[in-house]
C-alpha cells in the first residue's frame, strides 16, 4: 500500500459501540493521504473530474465530525465533491483504479463518488455492509437491492459526479467495493456486474492501529549532502564528510498507517563530543552541544552534525527517541584535516614526455566527477589523525579540492634534471576502504636523461588552518621504450595442474628497466604442454620495473607428456628491430611414477654391487678366523 506523510492529524469518529449503523463515539485518529492530495484541518477531497469517467471510484479523505457522512452532491463534478466527508477512515492509498486500498474502522462509512458521463448509469456494489444515498441529491434518484449492498445511479443529461455511502461491517474483515459501468450491456440491480471501472479492497478493524510509532512505517537515513525534510527512505547515504562540513540524520516519525505521530517528546543525543542541532523543517545553523530536545511531531526533521574539535576527527552515534522510545541510531563520521600523505608509484614515465600512462585507474565515475579512466603514474591516499581515509576533493569535480591544496615539494627535485615536473592531477573523491576513487592521482614529466630521483615529496596545505603535510620520499624513474627482453619461468619443472608463472622484462637501448607508459607490440608464445590462463598476445601493460607476468596451467585438454621442453617468446616488433626471441626451458611431469626402464637396470646394477661388496667383506672376515 503506498502513502504519503501527513502534515497534520485530524479528528475523526471511531466506534465504541454501534448504533443505528453509525458511529457514536468521537475520538482521536488519522487518515493517510489519497489521490495525491494532502490531508490536513481544512483540505478538500481531489476533485471527481481527475479520474476517467464510468472508470475511477474516488474516496473522501475529509472526515466528518458530525457522527455522519456526507454523499457528494451530484450536480457538479468539482466542488460537489468537495463537500463530501467519511466516517472511521484511517488510511486510503492514492489511486483510483481497480487496485485500490483503504483501512476503516469497524461501523464506518466511506463516501464515494466518480464522473459519469452524461445518461448513463454505474453501480456500486459490496460484498457486504450497506450503501445510501440522498435522493434529494440525485433527481433521477437511486436504485438498490434488497439488502442495499448493490446501489444504481444514473446522471442526468449533462455528465456529472454521482456518489453514495457505504456503511462498513461491525465485523472485522477484509470487504471489497467494485465500481461496474454499462460498456457491456445495460447495469441495473439484479445484472450490477457489467464492465469493471474501479475496485477497492476495504480491511475493516475494530480499532485504529494508528497514533503511536511504528518502525515499519517510519524513516530514518543519513545523508552527508545536505538536510531533507521529505524524507521516504531508510536507504543511507555515504555516511563520512570531510574535514569542516556537516552530517545529517533525516527522519520522519509515523504510525502504522504511515500518519505523521502527534507533537512528543523527541530528544537527540551524539556521542564522542559532537555538536548537534535540531532543524524543523528548515535548515538550522551549527550546533553548541550534544544533547538538543524539542517538542515536535518529527515528520520531516533533520539533526546536523559537526565537529565537536574543529579539524579534528570525529566519530559520533546519535540516537533519537520520541516519548522514551528510542527511533533511530545512526554513526557517522567527519574526516579531520590531513596529516598524512602515502604514495606509491606504480608506473615509470618515458623520456622526454609529461603523459600519463592511459586508464591507469579506473574509479567507475565520469571523469567530471572523479575522472574514470584516468591516466597517470602514481596514487596518494590521504589520511587524518585518526587514520581515516579522506577524499580531498570532498566530492567535488576532478583535480579540485574544496579542503587543501596538493602541490610538489620544490626541494625535493631541486639540482636535478632527470624529472622536471609534477603534478596531482585527480583529487580522491570517495573515502571507501575499496575503490580505487578513494586515491588521487598524479602524473610526471621526464627530460631526455634516463635514471631516477630518489627525493621526491608532496605537499599538502590544509585550507582550514594552513597546516602543510608532506609526504614521505618516493623514487620517480624515467627511462627509453622497450628495445630487448629476457623472459623466465617461476620455476624449473613443474607438475600436471599446477600454475606457471611466465615473467618478461623488457630493457631500453641503454640496459635501463623500459618504461610502462610504451607499448611493447603484440608478441607470440610457443608453450608446449601449458594452457594460458592470463591473457596473452596483448601489448603494453608493464611495471614501473619494466615487467609484465603471464600465468598458465600445467596441461592441456590432450592430456600432458612428460618431458623437458623449449619455450619461445617472441615480441615480433621488438625482435624485427633486433631484439632477440626468449627461448625459456622448462619440465613437465603427470605427477605419477615417471621411472624408466634404464632406472631399474641401473638401480639392479647397484644393488648386484652392493652385494658383492657385502660378501668380499665376509670373506676376508672368515679367513681371518
Amino acid at each position: 500500500m503506498s502513502k504519503t506523510t501527513l502534515r497534520k492529524r485530524i479528528a475523526i469518529t471511531v466506534v465504541t459501540a454501534l448504533t443505528t449503523g453509525v458511529l457514536s463515539a468521537v475520538a482521536t485518529a488519522p487518515v493517510a493521504n489519497a489521490h495525491a492530495t494532502s490531508i490536513s484541518v481544512g483540505a478538500t477531497n481531489s476533485h471527481a473530474n481527475i479520474g476517467t469517467p464510468n472508470n475511477s471510484m474516488f474516496t473522501a479523505v475529509n472526515l466528518s465530525s458530525t457522527g455522519a457522512p456526507v454523499v457528494s452532491l451530484g450536480a457538479t463534478s468539482g466542488a460537489g465533491s468537495q463537500v463530501a466527508t467519511s466516517l472511521g477512515l484511517l488510511t486510503k492509498d492514492s489511486s483510483s483504479g481497480t487496485a485500490q486500498s483503504a483501512t476503516m474502522l469497524a461501523g464506518g462509512a466511506l463516501s464515494l463518488y466518480a464522473l459519469v458521463t452524461a445518461s448513463t448509469s454505474v453501480a456500486f456494489v459490496a460484498t457486504a455492509g450497506s450503501f445510501n444515498v440522498s435522493p434529494a441529491a440525485y433527481p433521477s434518484g437511486a436504485t438498490y437491492d434488497q439488502v442495499r449492498r448493490t446501489v444504481v445511479l444514473t446522471t442526468s443529461s449533462a455528465a456529472s459526479a454521482v456518489g453514495t455511502a457505504w456503511t462498513a461491517p461491525t465485523t472485522p474483515g477484509t470487504y471489497t467495493i467494485s465500481m461496474y459501468n454499462g460498456e457491456s450491456g445495460a447495469i441495473s440491480t439484479t445484472t450490477p456486474a457489467r464492465t469493471l471501472g474501479a475496485q477497492m479492497t476495504v480491511t475493516v478493524v475494530a480499532a485504529s492501529a494508528g497514533g503511536s510509532y511504528n518502525a515499519a512505517e517510519s524513516y530514518c537515513r543519513i545523508s552527508n549532502v545536505s538536510s531533507h525534510f521529505n524524507v521516504n527512505s531508510n536507504v543511507d547515504g555515504t555516511a563520512a564528510t570531510v574535514n569542516g562540513n556537516s552530517m545529517w540524520v533525516n527522519f520522519a516519525l509515523n504510525d502504522a498507517y504511515g500518519n505523521n505521530l502527534d507533537d512528543g517528546n523527541i530528544v537527540v543525543t551524539a556521542t564522542n563530543g559532537a555538536l548537534i542541532s535540531y532543524s524543523d523543517g528548515a535548515t538550522s545553523t551549527a550546533g553548541t552541544a550534544s544533547t538538543v530536545v524539542a517538542y515536535d511531531a518529527g515528520e520531516g526533521d533533520a539533526i546536523r552534525i559537526v565537529q565537536g574539535t574543529a579539524n579534528a576527527p570525529q566519530v559520533t552515534t546519535v540516537t533519537i527517541t520520541y516519548n522514551g522510545t528510542t527511533v533511530c541510531t545512526k554513526t557517522v563520521a567527519i574526516y579531520g584535516e590531513v596529516t598524512k600523505l602515502t604514495v606509491n608509484v606504480t608506473d615509470t614515465q618515458d623520456l622526454s614526455s609529461g603523459t600519463g600512462k592511459a586508464n591507469f585507474l579506473d574509479d567507475g565515475f565520469a571523469v567530471s566527477a572523479g575522472g574514470a579512466a584516468r591516466a597517470g603514474h602514481f596514487t596518494v591516499l590521504a589520511t587524518d589523525s585518526a587514520g581515516n581515509q579522506v577524499a580531498p576533493s570532498g566530492g567535488g569535480a576532478a583535480g579540485t579540492s574544496t579542503i587543501g591544496t596538493f602541490a610538489v615539494n620544490a626541494a625535493s627535485l631541486a639540482g636535478q634534471t632527470i624529472v622536471t615536473a609534477l603534478a596531482v592531477d585527480f583529487s580522491a573523491t570517495i573515502t571507501s576502504s575499496t575503490s580505487p576513487g578513494r586515491l588521487s592521482t598524479g602524473t610526471y614529466t621526464c627530460g631526455a636523461t634516463a635514471g631516477e630521483v630518489k627525493t621526491v615529496k608532496i605537499d599538502f596545505t590544509n585550507t582550514a588552518t594552513g597546516k602543510v603535510v608532506t609526504s614521505d620520499a618516493f623514487t620517480l624513474r624515467c627511462a627509453d621504450n622497450p628495445a630487448t627482453y629476457t623472459a623466465s619461468w617461476d620455476k624449473a619443472s613443474y607438475v600436471q595442474g599446477e600454475i606457471a608463472t611466465l615473467t618478461v622484462k623488457f630493457l631500453d637501448s641503454k640496459g635501463n628497466p623500459a618504461n610502462s607508459t610504451s607499448d611493447t607490440g603484440s608478441w607470440v608464445g610457443v608453450t608446449p604442454m601449458l594452457t594460458a590462463v592470463s591473457a596473452t598476445g596483448a601489448a603494453g601493460g608493464l611495471n614501473k620495473d619494466g615487467v609484465k607476468t603471464f600465468t598458465y596451467s600445467v596441461g592441456t585438454a590432450s592430456g600432458v607428456t612428460a618431458g623437458t621442453y623449449t619455450s619461445i617468446i617472441d615480441y615480433t616488433t621488438l625482435t624485427a628491430a633486433g631484439a632477440a626471441k626468449a627461448t625459456p626451458v622448462y619440465k613437465v611431469s603427470t605427477g605419477g611414477d615417471t621411472t624408466t626402464n634404464a632406472d631399474v637396470l641401473k638401480s639392479i646394477v647397484a644393488l648386484i654391487a652392493s652385494i658383492n661388496k657385502q660378501i668380499q667383506a665376509l670373506q676376508k672376515l672368515i679367513l681371518r678366523r
